[in-house]
């Protein structure tokens, strides 16, 4: 029986069915059958040497193509595995997926591994690859399989098996003679085309599926390339972002700290609360200026609130929960928008008032496990920059064309340039019918399109009732990062029973358009400390000026030009401690402030300072009135400088 398959020129040609990608390859070109490496049939990626028995789209793909890179990741996971226990042959393994820029795989074994076993086992890890080992595919009987692992001492192998669907076909990939790995594959030929463009980088515990209550197992992590160049690249990329730590540049700027009795709560310093409170006034002024009213809604609210809105159903594991005494179960607020719905509902609404666009700096509490915590990146307690645009499904493409304009501003002014933007369209599980899913996904396609942008599909990756927007922005390091969202919401105000009077005198309900443009507060603080390295533009730094005296003589000079600056609204510290002028700009340039002002006592004579630039060499003599006019037009923050002009 034949089999026809569409190739991507549009060629399409019959095969007998059992025909391997590999026989197809050698077919068309002797060339490519040497550099095939995997096929893609209807774009699902499958081992080169596996019988088609339907046809379709086929693709064949080499090492070099961007869908192979995830295979060469897992496949180097494997060989991790393999190298493991031929050097340390009482260890089991577990899983080991590819992640983002590498894999990992989790190891059961009675002796802790250390950092110094690495280079043992990359060397055996090359040493595999050397020895271009086949990889094979093979089909099991469950019982088979299960029997093999018992026997070989596998007791997680085989409990993976006996909890998989009795529908499920039990795949093992040989590799060579001997070692086995249960997978569903698909994997590269053999051995020799993972390369070596792989490095181990850390050892972590993990819980046997991630449940506390199981054993716990050491997890190796490793990052694998196509090719040296990309390797050494990201290792570069990786030691600048170690630089860039913000925990580490927090601590040394004095920013903030987070401790055991308070896990993902964050202790914010002087220096650290001056920068939120410029970032929270500059979002502010942005709003106010783009038609939001600003709300506040309540901390804590009654169980039956959260029911329903539909969150203690999905949010219940994450909400923290507190008893009182006379029998209230409450729960600290997680997100804000069902509070919103609240003071829309109050009163009578027209269609005249709509849009609404209504914004709150929202302090929200969700659990996350104590291992998922990272500095601000992570935490359970965050401050949204929160809003909700109430609006009729008219209004749709041109509010949500403005908040597109409007994210893309403030991302820039705040130093990371929108890279693009990500349509999540249709999840498999979802509500609404087909017809809702394509006008909704075409109105934010469309609307982002009359800003200027062309969206990226995100193949279901949309919320279970409405598709969404993401903003992906890149760092100074090139780091992706996700930063603002719009999502549409048809739901929760037929939940929570919001409407309004249209034109028509009938009752309506709101399309809620749920937006955030920096996600929360801590992230994006954090996200700027390792964007800026620290070292923030003049306008978002803590401290803005140092007035430095030379010796204890010129310090009633350094006051006097310290409150010419304050008055002029600029952020200065004086440094009148007993120590040598070079010590102090060593100092406060490693605390990355922005300006140094050096005096002594010739500039108290002069009536002059000398201003040393973060990152700049030598000094600027200046007076003190156009010092005080040269900082105060850079500090200005970007939204004023606009208007004044």
């Amino acid at each position: 029986m034949m089999i026809d398959l569409k190739f991507p020129d549009g060629a399409v040609r019959s095969f007998d069915r059992g025909t391997t990608g590999r026989a197809i390859a050698e077919s068309l070109s002797k060339s490519l059958a040497k550099k095939a490496v995997l096929i893609k049939l209807d774009g699902t990626l499958l081992d080169l040497d596996r019988p088609l028995e339907e046809g379709g789209a086929l693709e064949i793909l080499t090492r070099d193509a961007p869908e192979a890179l995830e295979v060469i990741r897992h496949d180097t996971a494997h060989i991790l595995a393999e190298a493991v226990q031929e050097l340390f042959p009482n260890t089991q393994v577990t899983i080991g997926p590819s992640i983002e820029d590498g894999f990992y795989y989790d190891f059961a074994r009675d002796e802790p591994f250390s950092t110094d076993d690495f280079a043992k086992i990359e060397a055996k890890m090359k040493e595999i690859v050397d020895r271009d080992e086949k990889i094979v595919r093979e089909v099991w009987d469950r019982d088979d399989a299960i029997k093999h692992f018992e026997s070989i001492g596998e007791a997680y192998k085989a409990e993976i098996i006996r909890d998989l669907p009795g529908t499920e076909t039990i795949t093992m990939y040989r590799h060579g003679d001997a070692w086995k790995d249960l997978c569903r594959g698909p994997h590269l030929p053999s051995s020799k085309f993972i390369g070596k463009a792989f490095k181990l980088t850390k050892l972590a515990g993990a819980y046997w599926r991630g449940d506390h209550n199981n054993a716990q197992l050491q997890r190796i992590y490793g990052t694998a390339w196509a090719t040296d160049a990309d390797l050494e690249a990201y290792i570069t990329r990786i030691e600048e972002a170690e630089k860039r730590d913000h925990r580490k540049i927090g601590r040394a700027m004095d920013l903030f700290h987070m401790q055991e009795e308070g896990r993902g709560m964050v202790f914010w310093h002087p220096k650290g609360w001056q920068l939120w409170r410029t970032l929270e006034a500059y979002m502010r002024r942005r709003l106010d200026d783009s038609g939001y009213v600003e709300v506040k809604t309540p901390q804590v609210l009654d169980r039956s609130f959260w029911e329903k809105s539909g969150h203690w159903d999905k949010y219940r594991p994450n909400m923290f929960i507190c008893e009182t005494v006379e029998g209230e179960t409450l729960s600290l607020k997680p997100m804000n928008c069902p509070g919103h719905v609240q003071i829309f509902k109050v009163g009578l609404r027209s269609y005249k008032e709509l849009p609404m666009r209504m914004a709150e700096f929202g302090a929200c509490h969700r659990y996350e496990p104590s291992g998922s915590l990272h500095g601000l990146m992570r935490v359970r307690g965050f401050t949204q920059d929160d809003a909700h645009i109430f609006c009729r499904e008219d209004q749709i493409v041109e509010e949500t064309e403005k908040f597109v304009r409007l994210t893309r501003m403030i991302h820039a002014d705040l130093g990371m340039e929108t890279a693009y933007i990500n349509l999540a369209t249709r999840p498999e599980n979802r509500a609404g019918s087909d017809e809702f899913w394509d006008k909704a996904e075409g109105m934010l396609a469309e609307a982002a399109r009359q800003a200027g942008v062309e969206v990226v599909i995100a193949e279901g990756d949309g919320a279970f009732y409405a598709p969404k927007l993401d903003f992906i922005v890149k760092d100074a390091i090139g780091r992706e990062w996700t930063c603002g969202t719009l999502q549409l919401d048809y739901v929760l105000p037929e939940r929570l029973d919001a409407e309004y009077v249209a034109e028509d005198g009938s009752r309506q309900r709101p399309v809620m358009l749920h937006r955030a443009i920096l996600g929360s507060f801590e992230r994006f603080i954090g996200i700027m400390i390792e964007n800026y390295a620290g070292k923030f533009p003049i306008w978002l730094a803590p401290v803005q000026v140092v007035i430095a005296p030379i010796t204890s003589d010129a310090n009633p000079y350094a006051e006097t030009v310290a409150a010419a600056l304050r008055k002029a609204g600029l952020r200065v510290d004086t440094d009148v401690r007993n120590e040598k002028i070079n010590y102090k700009v060593r100092e406060h340039s490693l605390a990355k402030v922005p300006v140094i002002a050096v005096v002594g006592r010739k500039e108290a004579e002069t009536g002059e300072v000398a201003l040393r630039f973060l990152g700049s060499e030598g000094q600027t003599i200046l007076s003190v009135a156009d010092a005080v006019a040269r900082l105060s037009a850079e500090a200005t923050p970007p939204d004023l400088r606009t208007r004044d002009a």
